[in-house]
């Protein structure tokens, strides 16, 4: 038997129960897991979208629902432009095993006339689309996360061994302002690990090279360069311009300083670190996450704590820890995923095996404690070579 469309979409209706703008708004409110998906094409979403929704094109639902929204019980309201492609997306979700499911009567324009608030999202380039097409065919990133990424400002601490992996990845992922901290040359010795910089940049800050580097694969990415040594004057100054911090620097004294600022700050920190064969990364979230001196109330002396330098570092051990800590940098852009919060992940390049160790917040930390005893920054270079010594005192 033939059926023409509004046969179709009197089927939908009785199988997809329609609810009104008050109705959803209210539902969002009351529950954080009523997911909102928006069915619309690209440009239609260009006008504005309801505030955490995900979008999801109608064309490529049955593709991409799955990975976007795994919990098929979770409650789902779909809308478009004027409410008739929601109702039949809900007919095939419900297919899909979806078990409650419903359609917003009138639409996107419904809600847009009633006066409840929508986000516009940053309008792209023809060139930006092109550059960034494999994000948008994620429904976790789509054209709504990437201008997420373009809109965030990151600051890596070193334009090292971790800092050139991160710095790269960021950039090649539209990270739209990356700065980095470093006061240092590019040296011969740096070229083993240090991708980021080149034969041809010898002498020259790192700085000043890395950002060479991140430009010629991505010109929109500003750089910005903060050719400094990090202490207690500068460090919350330095800090308060970014989104999100990434630990790269191979000291105690640097460690421990952006540890308090960003715990200051409330800003999330992705640490890591390398030595010889080994490596670890962690994700601080503020207020949620231990901090890094509640899993070091106190470094090891320097003697037991060598250098790269000293110590020396597989080639390739920095670009599998850096990528790490650039993944953890992207999740917490976008929002998605489950990032390295009260986790250490440790790495042993020559085992070739990862361990997770969960770490616990110290209520007696006395950064990020129940009764913090350090509310400023300090500097630690007096504290990492005498750790018995009161920290405020150095």
């Amino acid at each position: 038997m033939t059926i023409n469309s509004r046969d179709l979409l009197e089927q939908a209706r009785l199988e997809v129960p329609e609810v009104d703008c008050p109705w959803l708004r209210d539902a969002m409110e009351r529950d954080p897991q009523h997911v909102v998906l928006d069915v619309r094409e690209p440009e239609e979403v260009a006008q504005g979208l309801i505030p955490s929704a995900v979008h999801i094109p109608r064309g490529y639902l049955e593709l991409q629902v799955e990975a976007a929204i795994p919990d098929r019980s979770r409650p789902v309201t779909i809308y478009c432009a004027a409410g008739v492609r929601s109702l039949l997306a809900g007919q095939t979700l419900r297919r899909m095993g979806y078990t409650d499911v419903r359609s917003l009567r009138g639409g996107f324009g419904s809600w847009k006339d009633r006066g409840f608030p929508y986000r516009v999202p940053r309008a792209l380039t023809a060139e930006q689309r092109e550059r960034y097409s494999r994000h948008f065919l994620l429904s976790e990133v789509g054209e709504v996360g990437q201008a997420r990424l373009l809109d965030s400002k990151v600051l890596i601490i070193g334009a090292g061994g971790l800092g050139a992996p991160v710095a790269y990845y960021l950039a090649a992922a539209g990270v739209g302002t990356l700065g980095l901290v470093d006061f240092d040359k590019v040296e011969r010795s740096n070229l083993q690990r240090q991708i980021i910089h080149t034969e041809d940049r010898l002498g020259m800050m790192k700085t000043k090279s890395a950002a060479l580097a991140l430009n010629a694969l991505n010109p929109e990415v500003q750089v910005v360069e903060h050719n400094l040594h990090l202490d207690s004057s500068n460090a919350e100054s330095v800090l308060a311009g970014y989104d999100v911090i990434v630990n790269g620097c191979d000291n105690f004294p640097t460690r421990y300083l952006v540890n308090d600022v960003a715990v200051f700050l409330g800003k999330p920190l992705v640490d890591g670190g390398i030595f010889r064969f080994e490596g670890q990364v962690t994700t601080m979230v503020p207020g949620a996450s231990p901090c890094y001196r509640c899993r070091y109330p106190a470094p090891p002396p320097p003697e037991e704590a060598p250098s790269c330098a000293e110590a020396g570092v597989l080639g390739v051990l920095p670009g599998l820890v850096g990528l790490v800590q650039a993944t953890e940098v992207v999740k917490l852009i976008l929002g998605i995923g489950d990032v390295l919060s009260g986790r250490l992940l440790h790495v042993d390049a020559l085992a070739m095996e990862f361990r997770e160790f969960r770490i616990r917040k110290d209520p007696g930390c006395p950064v990020c404690g129940e009764r913090p005893t350090i509310t400023a920054p300090i500097d630690y270079e007096g504290f990492c070579l005498n750790p018995n010594l009161p920290a405020m005192a150095v």
